[in-house]
């Protein structure tokens, strides 16, 4: 082996590093029971964070035109709070927020399909946390759709 092939190895991470000695991992919601690609198979990290980033922009637009009237120090605050009542709120009941389905996105519940009011709030009280969301296991799932029961799938 050389050195070029070691810092590949080592740049790529510890997964590409196992598959690479003949370790199968599969694919990403696969012992979720999900399928692999479409319909119902784990959302891509990079439609979750879009979504996300219009959520958090519409939060900020409600927030500075119609709580603060302008820029001011509390607006991002309150921008904290608009997106919590509108994620629990949107998530309890019809499975997204607006980002989500505009990004072809739902939140559904292992079980039952359905996120029920009580499980949507403590998703969305783990997300605004933030570090909850940071920490993901190998499905792709954060830890705040663990602890909740939920996955985040393609519509």
């Amino acid at each position: 082996m050389d050195n070029r092939q070691a810092m590949g190895s080592w740049l790529s991470g510890p997964r590409a590093a196992m598959e690479e000695a003949g370790a199968d991992f599969g694919y990403r919601g696969e012992q979720l029971g999900l399928p692999e690609d479409g319909p119902n198979s784990i959302a891509r990290p990079g439609r979750r964070l879009g979504a996300l980033c219009v959520d958090w922009g519409l939060c900020v637009l409600i927030a500075y035109g119609l709580i603060t009237n302008g820029y001011s120090p509390a607006t991002s605050n309150w921008a904290l709070l608009v997106f919590f009542v509108m994620s629990a709120l949107t998530v309890g009941t019809v499975g997204f927020t607006p980002g989500k389905r505009l990004l072809g996105l739902r939140v559904v519940a292992l079980r039952t399909g359905t996120v029920s009011p009580l499980r949507s709030l403590l998703r969305t009280l783990l997300l605004c946390l933030a570090i909850p969301a940071l920490i993901w296991d190998r499905d792709g799932r954060g830890l705040h759709d663990r602890l909740a029961g939920t996955v985040e799938v393609r519509i």
